[in-house]
């Protein structure tokens, strides 16, 4: 029998497949398609402090292996999420929920993690300073290291929950930005959000996306994350959590030997949203095709 449970700062989970924050709503919409307490855990849709209606439309367009997005964190702001989001959640989800953040000023962010870190379902804060879609935030926090341990303090200042901060791969040195991060005091560090991309409407000449450039994803991106997760978990002494294309079994298991000690599945879930639950179950018998007992062993095989 073998054994998929990992520990991630301190929570146990039954296995390593977290739904990525964007692909899977507040959890309840695919809880009416499945028993989502499946998964090890999912990270929520990307909060902000104010209500955001997102960018404009249109916002997909699709690639050759991937796709691009630009929504924009549409969402209801964090007392909402707080007040009428989460008591959904808690209806259908019985284990601690990751709580994705994201914000304009380090202010916005240290004000919504506060919040949410008073949540009895929220276990970890997964602090998104690379979200590429927005104007005046978001991935401009994740491109410079100063900004990002300026971010990562805040944070930590106003909460008691594990704090991982998501990283942004537009940049030319993951693991200068991820230290910075270590060094201000974060708990652990996901990566990667999409890489930034666009589409030409050949008809029109212009771009397809009203944003004009967004968020590529997909199993495309892969390598890249793959890269990055190797590079940043060798380099630090905090656990990561990788994701970026994984769309099947195998390629958790490579993510993890690569250095994660999670895996976050994103796009799929916009494809099939049956993905994530495919994968916890295929994961087993991928496990005992390479003579995996133990998923926390090959943590880092690769290094």
């Amino acid at each position: 029998m073998v054994n998929t449970k990992v520990d991630l700062l301190g929570i146990t989970l039954d296995n390593p497949i977290i739904p990525a924050s964007g692909t899977f709503g507040y959890g309840y919409e695919f809880a009416e398609l499945y028993d989502i307490n499946c998964l090890g855990t999912f990270s929520f849709k990307g909060t902000t402090r104010e209500p955001r209606f997102g960018n404009p439309t249109p916002r997909i367009a699709e690639c050759t292996a991937g796709m691009i997005n630009a929504v924009g964190l549409q969402n209801p702001g964090v007392e909402k999420v707080i007040s009428e989001e989460l008591p959904k959640l808690k209806k259908v989800f019985s284990k601690p929920v990751m709580a994705n953040v994201s914000g304009f000023s380090v202010e916005d962010y240290a004000y919504t993690c506060a919040l949410l870190d008073r949540e009895e379902q929220v276990g970890w804060l997964e602090v998104n300073v690379s979200c590429p879609n927005v104007h005046g935030g978001g991935m401009s926090f994740g491109t410079d290291p100063n900004a990002a341990a300026e971010v990562t303090r805040a944070v930590k200042a106003v909460t008691k929950k594990p704090v991982i901060v998501k990283l942004s791969p537009n940049v030319t040195d993951i693991v200068s930005i991820a230290r910075a991060c270590e060094d201000a005091g974060a708990d652990g560090i996901s990566l990667i959000n999409t890489l930034l991309g666009m589409r030409i409407d050949l008809k029109t000449g212009r771009p397809v996306i009203a944003n004009t450039m967004g968020g590529f994803s997909g199993p495309a991106i892969f390598p890249v994350a793959l890269r990055m997760v190797y590079q940043v978990s060798k380099a630090l002494s905090i656990p990561v959590v990788g994701m970026g294309g994984v769309a099947s079994a195998e390629e958790v298991i490579e993510m993890m030997m690569a250095g994660a000690v999670a895996v976050e599945i994103g796009a799929a879930n916009l494809v099939d949203p049956f993905a994530s639950k495919k994968i916890v179950e295929a994961l087993p018998a991928a496990m005992e095709k390479y003579g995996i007992q133990k998923l926390e062993d090959i943590i880092g095989k690769a290094h």
